[in-house]
């Protein structure tokens, strides 16, 4: 009975130090939940401005541009998938993977072959362990980018996207990436960057009416301009949101290991209180049992 209630407080002991770990990172990714929300709202006005001034200089032109022209016969499409570098996050990696599996699927429907770029080491860990090649493996940033970062990615995509389909160039460039939409709701998207998916709709522009340019040297030269900053503000605008659902699935995520730690210490509390008890009682039955002996015997 001693050595089982030995084992019993040794399990609460070891079961206390975990919970206390899970909880300081419930804390850490709570704290940072607020701080990657702000990141995005301060970058999406300059994401949806740039998207909203390509949309105005394709609607006021005739040209045929790569930004917004889709290419006859598309052979190979670049798969952009953001992941996590680190663990703990319950299924927010595996629900983009999951996501970026089905449209590396749908992409080779349509006779496309896809050509995978994977930011975190969730990622990359992923698809190397099954032999997938990568044309581009990004980590270290995960949880919090910066502009540098999505530029690096941006450079890599851009110029598989403007090489020719000889030198192994891209007619598409789709990213998968997890949508914050709230701390207990985050949803895996996949979204095409290039060319530009430009709707005809007689409903107004949400900003208002498009405004009116006039182009210097001429129309063509501002989307050769206009190419990598729009990849580049789209890319850090998915990376930031992904960086938000990240943290916030942590937080979930310890949040549960926290609760399951609480329910197993109150699990092995009452085994060791039971365990104490069963000792007692039989202490106190081998007293009895000895003065009875000692009774009889006299």
């Amino acid at each position: 009975m001693a050595g089982q209630l030995r084992e019993y407080r040794r399990r609460i002991r070891s079961v206390q130090s975990t919970k206390k770990i899970t909880r300081a990172m419930e804390l850490i990714a709570a704290s940072r939940i607020a701080k990657a929300r702000a990141r995005v709202a301060a970058a999406r006005p300059y994401a949806e401005e740039i998207t909203r001034v390509i949309e105005a200089v394709a609607s006021q032109t005739t040209i045929s541009h790569p930004l917004t022209t889709e290419r006859p016969q598309p052979a190979r499409a670049a798969v952009v998938v953001i992941t996590s570098d680190r663990g703990l996050a319950g299924g927010y990696s595996s629900n983009a993977l999951r996501r970026t599996n089905e449209l590396i699927e749908l992409l080779r429907l349509e006779g496309k072959e896809p050509e995978l770029h994977v930011i975190g080491r969730k990622g990359v860990g992923y698809y190397r362990f099954r032999g997938r090649a990568m044309s581009g493996e990004y980590t270290g940033f995960s949880e919090q980018p910066s502009y540098a970062d999505a530029k690096s990615v941006a450079d890599a995509l851009i110029a598989s996207f403007v090489a020719a389909p000889e030198d192994g160039g891209v007619d598409e460039i789709h990213v998968v990436h997890t949508e914050y939409v709230s701390a207990i709701a985050q949803n895996p998207v996949a979204r095409r960057l290039l060319p530009m998916v430009l709707t005809e709709t007689d409903e107004p522009p949400a900003g208002g009416p498009l405004p009116q340019y006039e182009f210097e040297p001429s129309a063509e030269a501002v989307l050769d301009a206009l190419l990598p900053r729009y990849v580049e503000s789209r890319l850090y605008a998915a990376m930031l949101e992904s960086a938000a659902s990240e943290s916030a699935a942590r937080q979930r995520a310890m949040k549960s290991a926290t609760d399951n730690a609480e329910d197993l210490i109150r699990s092995y509390s009452r085994q060791a209180n039971r365990a104490r008890q069963d000792a007692i009682t039989q202490e106190i039955s081998e007293i009895v049992g000895g003065a009875n002996a000692l009774a009889s015997a006299s």
